[in-house]
């Protein structure tokens, strides 16, 4: 848990609110079109693959974490695991699940870019403002990249850790209000969970937004973290992830088929529709790579978008969980 609140700290540190304005409302819009698709077809899937989840305790915890990475990445997914108390069984089944269809989704994204001009004409879609965004975007990315020093890395650590203990803290003082005014439902968990995600977004709008070392110490954090997560889950017990994986493809079917409705109400292209699916289910490691797939200078779109994921995929995380359980 140290390292968990201290990953969710530095990791926010990056999302901005101000600079992910500039991605525009059309590029939000389709961000979080992806996001919502994702989540009827989460919502659709639940009830009728539980049964076929291997028995494991709080698979709708598992189903909210897997959602949460869906909507931002890896470290969302690792956040719901401390909010939720995760059987570790089901996280490791939502953890298969999460790499294999990521794997083939961006296969199939790449495949499809020589269908664009087609999506495109069904859809009317409207390309004509891409090249501006992509501009305005790159040039926010570019603008971001520094060299850090050790000091550089040494004062992070020691700042993220020190949060980490203070976010736990004020954790248990919350979920021990709550009680007294009888909503334990709010456990500690999902105390520290929100408060450290509020204060990190807080944070990345002050001079902590600039940090050097920021985007290299949060992707140690979350493989040091995703890795102890993992190693909590018995291989033999992942004998349930076939039928999880099904779900997932499920998933992604009722996502694909919403989206293309989504797309030929409000016209959008199938560039950015794919790279903000990518942004949504890979983060912004990913994204970049479809989004240069149509066209280089769109990498600092899916950037952009993939950061804007991780601002708010523990709040739609939460919210995930808190639908799921009403199906228990």
């Amino acid at each position: 848990n140290n390292l968990l609140y201290a990953m969710i700290f530095v990791m926010l540190l990056r999302c901005d609110f101000r600079k992910l304005a500039k991605l525009g409302p059309r590029m939000i819009a389709i961000f979080l079109g992806c996001s919502l698709t994702l989540a009827i077809g989460t919502i659709v899937g639940f009830p009728i693959f539980e049964g076929t989840m291997g028995g494991a305790e709080k698979a709708w915890g598992a189903v909210a974490a897997l959602y949460a990475s869906w909507v931002g990445g890896s470290a969302n997914m690792a956040a719901m695991e401390a909010a939720f108390q995760i059987d570790p069984n089901a996280y490791g089944a939502a953890l298969a699940l999460d790499t294999v269809c990521y794997s083939v989704w961006i296969a199939l994204l790449l495949l499809v870019v020589k269908f664009a001009p087609k999506w495109n004409a069904v859809c009317k879609a409207d390309t004509s403002k891409l090249d501006a965004v992509a501009q305005v975007a790159n040039a926010e990315v570019a603008s971001q990249k520094k060299v850090p020093t050790a000091a550089d890395w040494i004062f992070l650590i020691g700042l993220s850790l020190v949060v980490s203990a203070i976010a736990q803290w004020v954790g248990a003082q919350m979920n021990a209000g709550f009680k007294a005014i009888g909503l334990a439902m709010f456990d500690k968990g999902t105390c520290t969970t929100v408060f450290v995600t509020v204060l990190g977004l807080i944070c990345a709008m002050t001079p902590m937004g600039k940090l050097p070392a920021v985007n290299e110490l949060s992707n140690v954090y979350l493989y040091a973290v995703v890795s102890l997560l993992a190693s909590r889950a018995s291989l033999i017990d992942l004998i349930a992830a076939p039928m999880w994986v099904v779900y997932g493809f499920v998933i992604l079917v009722i996502h694909v088929v919403t989206m293309f409705l989504l797309s030929k109400l409000f016209k959008w292209d199938l560039c950015m529709v794919s790279t903000a699916s990518l942004a949504n289910i890979g983060g912004s490691a990913s994204a970049p790579i479809v989004a240069t797939a149509y066209d280089p200078n769109f990498a600092g779109i899916g950037v952009l978008m993939g950061v804007l994921g991780a601002a708010i995929g523990n709040f739609f995380g939460l919210a995930m969980g808190a639908i799921l359980q009403l199906f228990v």
